[in-house]
């Protein structure tokens, strides 16, 4: 009974679980993080198959093109078109399966045609079974083209020294992936039909391994050239830089021991070096980093492989190592060099504007101090003119007073007309000075109450 009621009560609890998680605030990415997982899986290809895997850079554009696009051959066949929002498409067409990855600047069309060869590999590829005239509309630009070959041949047994005549008697890299479980053959070159091509022998790898191979194969022949598409930016601008190198070598010089020309001459030329390598900073910026993004994603791939040596020819790790990762180290070098001139740069402008500033407040001084002098002239003349003014209006008041004195006579009265008048000059002085300082006072404490509002 113990038991029963144990049970009872764990069922119980198991069918709870999820009406309490419905109580729960979910968060909004929750789902969506969990099916990232699953949304490009690794898909299962059987032994013997033959693939066509084509690269189309979109640089994060004509989405709506693509749908279109794969549109269009669905409906030739009659096949319902994928949701427009999915990154990821995989289909069976009969004589041929299509799985369609969309990533953020490039998408990957991949044809696979599960049967054993008619011919000799390569003569007939998946892509031949697909309709023609519906490459004429696919968007982008083609950025990798591959010819992937699957042969059910024993490793040990096979004759290793015919597979040069499928590469065209081109120098071939081998490789012995899954730790020898299968044979890869490659030129990383492009035939006559503008295809690389992929060679794979093996027995033992089920399906899910062999999927998984061929796209760790596939991915690793797009990222390295994902990575190295940035190169002839890096070599075009290093040239550039180098020149840019000199003149600020110039410039830098000019400052430290000075030149016949002046900071005016000296900052425009700075101003220039400056424009430029911000105009060199935003063509390269995205691509640099990408290029060290996709090569990260390329040493994974890389490690993934587990390849083992095969006698007499090199590795794919050996062969891609030794060629990618100069070209990769040209692109960090032209970023390193490009930040580094534009601190270089940021440094020489700010000492011109140093300097400009100080000469600047060397003038701002000069000309306060000629406003200076200025305002004691313009003080002096004032005076002067204050002074000729209590003259001038002590005389009119002399004048005025004169007149007065002149009618006491008249109203009968008796006084001194020469001493009156010789005691009233002072007087009249006196009182014309205090009221025209004053004045002055009373404009001046205005004058100042205004400043300061």
């Amino acid at each position: 009974m113990l038991k029963k009621s144990i049970g009872n009560k764990t069922s119980s609890n198991t069918g709870t679980a999820i009406s309490l998680l419905s109580e729960m605030v979910i968060h909004p990415l929750r789902e969506r993080l969990y099916n990232e997982l699953h949304s490009r899986p690794f898909q299962s290809i059987s032994n013997p198959s033959q693939l066509t895997h084509i690269v189309i850079q979109h640089q994060g554009e004509l989405k709506q093109q693509e749908y279109a696009f794969i549109s269009l051959l669905c409906n030739r066949f009659q096949i319902s078109c994928p949701a427009e929002p999915m990154p990821c498409f995989y289909q069976d067409f009969g004589l041929f399966n299509l799985r369609w990855e969309r990533h953020l600047e490039y998408s990957t069309y991949t044809f696979i045609h599960q049967a054993p060869l008619t011919d000799q590999p390569f003569i007939k590829n998946a892509i031949d079974y697909v309709p023609s005239g519906w490459f004429e509309h696919m968007p982008g630009e083609v950025i990798s083209a591959v010819h992937l070959v699957i042969e059910p041949e024993d490793i040990k047994v096979s004759n290793e020294h015919k597979v040069e005549i499928f590469f065209d008697n081109m120098l071939l890299i081998a490789s012995a992936p899954v730790n020898s479980k299968a044979k890869v053959w490659s030129s990383f070159k492009l035939h006559e039909d503008g295809f690389a091509r992929f060679l794979i022998y093996q027995q033992d790898l089920s399906s899910e391994q062999l999927g998984r191979l061929v796209q760790q194969l596939l991915q690793l022949d797009t990222y390295r050239l994902m990575a190295t598409l940035g190169l002839p930016l890096a070599q075009a601008i290093n040239s550039e830089l180098n020149q840019l190198d000199l003149q600020l070598q110039e410039v830098t010089t000019c400052i430290a021991f000075g030149t016949e020309k002046n900071d005016r001459e000296l900052l425009t030329q700075v101003s220039k070096i400056a424009a430029k390598v911000e105009d060199f900073r935003s063509q390269s910026t995205y691509r640099f980093s990408a290029t060290n993004a996709y090569y990260d994603v390329f040493l994974q791939r890389i490690e993934e492989l587990k390849e083992d040596e095969v006698s007499g020819y090199m590795t794919l790790q050996e062969f891609l190592m030794r060629r990618i990762t100069p070209a990769v180290k040209t692109c960090q070098t032209a970023a390193n060099h490009l930040e580094d001139i534009s601190r270089r740069v940021t440094r020489a402008s700010d000492l011109l504007r140093t300097r400009v500033d100080m000469v600047l407040q060397e003038q701002n001084q000069k000309l306060l101090k000629s406003m200076n002098r200025r305002a004691r002239i313009q003080m002096r003349l004032q005076q002067t003119v204050e002074g000729l003014s209590v003259a001038a209006i002590s005389y009119y008041g002399m004048q005025l007073f004169e007149t007065m004195l002149s009618s006491l006579p008249s109203l009968g009265v008796a006084y001194n007309h020469d001493l009156v008048s010789g005691f009233s000059v002072p007087i009249v002085i006196f009182l014309v000075f205090v009221g025209t300082r004053f004045v002055h006072k009373d404009l001046m404490k205005n004058l100042d109450e205004k400043t300061d509002k």
